[in-house]
């Protein structure tokens, strides 16, 4: 017998697990996702969720509330008649009538391995915090920020040049994997959780526009993990001055390297393109400048004019 679900999410990490609950045979009866957001130079055109684009295409109805804190939204919720409710990076806060309201409650997909990493970044904070290992877990909502018992875990390492983009996809396959696990195991009523450990808690906050800019000062291993976190959204930036003016460019990709100088001073730029941090320095591997599409450094390095001595701000 398959299980009567909601589905509530919202991002592209959201979408393989939507359907893969659809292609294992479950029937979800509704769909809540964000509303459509102003897009456009002038935003008079909406844009969809990648979720309310990929349900609308399977036929199931979408619910795009601003709020589920009122009775009305708590009576339409409860009329779905839902087994369970799988929540997968949905955007909005569940008071306690929509978490009881399916029969099993709400089982959330967190890409952490909880408590480290609660919170709205998890990807981001564990690469940017130099995490070897990360993963995803299938727990039960409760009215904490991601602190409900645990069912299942899927672990995953976390190379040591590994971008957030990089990390976001293979959690996002494992993550469909694992929910697809708990709710075959939902359905035989053998799913077990075990609540959290009370040591080890963090929250990942909500990247802020401030950490995007590259401090040059910090020692070369927090100046590479902060680039590969931010990266490819929203990027990791310095400044530097080819001529005519400070120009802002995106760092997307990079390693660990040999030198030293003082902090953004360009130590080598023939072929490869080294930058002294406040210890060590840091090998660009791949950047984009403003309006254009990303380049590898050696394409990049051959249409700027940079000279060793020049420095990044």
């Amino acid at each position: 017998m398959s299980l009567r679900i909601v589905f509530m999410g919202t991002p592209d990490f959201s979408v393989p697990v939507l359907e893969g609950i659809l292609g294992n045979g479950h029937d979800i009866v509704a769909c809540y996702t964000r509303a459509p957001k102003p897009a456009g130079r002038r935003g008079l055109e909406l844009t969809k969720s990648p979720v309310h684009v990929a349900a609308e295409k399977a036929g199931i109805p979408v619910f795009t509330p601003k709020s589920l804190r009122n009775e009305d939204a708590a009576k339409l919720f409860a009329s779905h008649g839902a087994d369970v409710a799988v929540v997968v990076a949905y955007g909005l806060i569940l008071p306690k009538p929509i978490l009881d309201a399916p029969r099993f409650g709400c089982l959330n997909l967190h890409a952490s391995l909880l408590p480290r990493w609660r919170g709205a970044a998890p990807i981001q904070r564990a690469i940017m915090a130099g995490d070897k290992e990360t993963g995803v877990m299938v727990m039960q909502m409760d009215e904490g920020l991601d602190t409900g018992p645990v069912a299942m875990t899927e672990r995953s390492d976390i190379g040591a040049d590994m971008t957030a983009g990089e990390l976001h996809d293979a959690l996002m396959h494992s993550g469909t994997r694992l929910m697809g696990r708990a709710l075959a195991s939902l359905e035989r009523g053998e799913l077990a959780f075990t609540p959290q450990a009370m040591d080890g808690v963090t929250y990942a906050s909500k990247i802020e526009k401030s950490e995007s800019r590259i401090d040059w000062s910090l020692p070369a291993s927090e100046v590479h993990n902060r680039i590969r976190g931010l990266s490819p959204f929203p990027g990791a930036w310095f400044e530097i001055d080819f001529g005519k003016g400070p120009e802002r460019i995106k760092a997307l990709r990079s390693q660990g390297a040999e030198g030293s100088g003082a902090p953004g001073a360009i130590l080598v730029c023939e072929g490869e393109l080294v930058i002294a941090c406040g210890a060590s320095a840091v090998r660009l591997v791949e950047v984009q400048r403003a309006g254009k599409t990303p380049v590898n450094i050696g394409d990049f390095l051959r249409g700027a004019n940079i000279k060793p001595g020049m420095k990044a701000l």
